[in-house]
Order: structure tokens, then C-alpha cells, then sequence
């Protein structure tokens, strides 16, 4: 990684809608800027504390849930989410050509609508159940940690398309960016646990990697690899999957 920062800047441009006043960003860039992503949802996760916290303090646990999701959805321009909705509207097609052609469409189908709509109210309800400090550490923990199950997609299987919006990253990720990322969020699930407690991140990475897995199991052997919008719906997935988790053990 020669140019880290700039890696850096390429993650967050990727993966959030918040503008910065930064210098020109090269392809290689792109191509490193996983090794980001898990810091890069941190940040978001920590966008979402901020929103959950205002919620609270307005109206108590429920609405403290929805500012809290709302603000990460404002904060990625609900970029994964799209993501999550295209590849559910594809599940249906009987080849992986004419999947990847549903997923590219960017009309949302019911099949897409009605995964968004389960998975939005999911976080919601997980979110308002937590007492209000642990939602306040899960939210970056389950932001970053997730990020990090879509870089293990990307380290562990091939890009299936000839051309798409996350073809930097159809080469893989390389060794420099994977030790990052993989730093980053153990990093990030090492601090939460100070707040969470050792067997509730537990309890919550095995949730998020019950939805890494069954996430992959819906794509992988239909495309053979993953697309931009396979990796949106496994860090979605993998999100609810942490908050699920974190449920279970309270």
C-alpha cells in the first residue's frame, strides 16, 4: 500500500455520500481501499451512535432506533441497501446471466422490497431492545465488523462480472489491504467487547457470520463469485446478523 491515505480517502468515498475536499484519486486507490472499508463503517457506525443517541434523548428507545438507522442510511446514501434489494429482486432468475441482468435493472422488485423492508425493521427492532450504552458501542462494532465480511468476499471468492461499479476490487485484495482490514476489525470488536463483554461480541460475531454464510450460499452458487450488489447484501446481512447475536446472549 504506497499510498494508504489516499487508499483511505478512495474507502470512503466508495462506501459513504459525505463529500471531502480531497486531491485525485487514482485507480490503484480503489483497488487498495478495502483494507478501509472495516474503519470506514466504524466511522458510519459511529454516525449511527450519533443518530441513535439524539433519538434517545427525543423519545426514548424506539425512536432512538430509527434516527439511528436513518443516520447511517443518510450517511451511505443507503448504498448497501441497494445493494440487499438488487440481489434479492435477481434470486428468482433462473440463470446467473439473467440474474446479474435483474440486478443491474434499477427498478426495485417485490422480491427486493419486501428483503429491504425485513431487514430495515430487523435492525430496528434489535436496535430499540438494547439497553442504551451497548447500542451505543454495537453500532460501530457491527458497522466495521461487517465491513470486513464483505472484504472477506472479496479476499475468498471471484468477481463474476466482466465490468460493474466494484471492478477495482475484481483482481482481490492483496495482502497488504487484507492485513489491514483484518486489524481493523478485530481491533474494533476487541474494544466494543470492554463495553459489550467478552460473550456478547461473541454471541454477536456468531450471528454476523451465520449471515456471511447463508448470504453467500444465496449467490455464490447460482454466479460463481460476487458482484458490487452481493457485497452490500452480505454486509447487511452480517449487520443484523451481529445485533441478532447481541440479542440472543442479553
Amino acid at each position: 500500500m504506497k499510498r494508504p491515505f489516499f487508499a483511505l480517502l478512495a474507502a470512503w468515498v466508495f462506501l459513504t455520500r459525505i463529500p471531502l475536499p480531497i486531491a485525485k484519486l487514482g485507480e490503484r486507490d480503489f483497488e487498495t481501499a478495502p483494507g478501509f472499508y472495516p474503519l470506514v463503517g466504524l466511522a458510519i457506525g459511529a454516525i449511527g451512535a450519533a443518530g441513535f443517541a439524539l433519538g434517545w434523548a427525543i423519545g426514548g428507545a424506539s425512536i432512538a432506533a430509527i434516527f439511528g438507522t436513518a443516520a447511517t442510511l443518510l450517511a451511505t446514501g443507503a448504498f448497501h441497501e441497494d445493494g440487499l434489494a438488487d440481489l434479492f429482486d435477481g434470486l428468482g432468475a433462473s440463470t446467473a446471466e439473467r440474474m446479474m441482468e435483474i440486478m443491474r435493472d434499477s427498478r426495485l422488485g417485490t422480491f427486493g422490497a419486501a428483503a429491504l423492508f425485513l431487514v430495515l425493521l430487523l435492525k430496528v427492532a434489535a436496535l430499540s431492545q438494547l439497553p442504551f450504552m451497548l447500542a451505543l458501542a454495537a453500532l460501530p462494532v457491527a458497522h466495521g465488523a461487517s465491513r470486513l465480511s464483505a472484504v472477506t468476499v472479496i479476499a475468498t471468492s471471484r468477481y463474476a462480472r466482466a465490468e460493474g461499479i466494484a471492478k477495482p476490487v475484481a483482481k482481490g485484495i492483496g495482502a497488504a489491504p487484507l492485513m489491514v482490514a483484518t486489524l481493523t476489525g478485530i481491533a474494533a470488536v476487541a474494544i466494543g467487547a470492554t463495553v459489550l463483554g467478552p460473550g456478547a461480541v461473541l454471541c454477536g460475531l456468531a450471528g454476523l457470520c451465520v449471515g456471511h454464510v447463508t448470504t453467500r450460499l444465496l449467490f455464490e452458487r447460482k454466479l460463481g463469485g460476487y458482484t458490487g450488489d452481493c457485497l452490500g447484501a452480505v454486509q447487511q446481512i452480517s449487520e443484523v446478523g451481529f445485533y441478532l447475536g447481541l440479542i440472543a446472549w442479553l
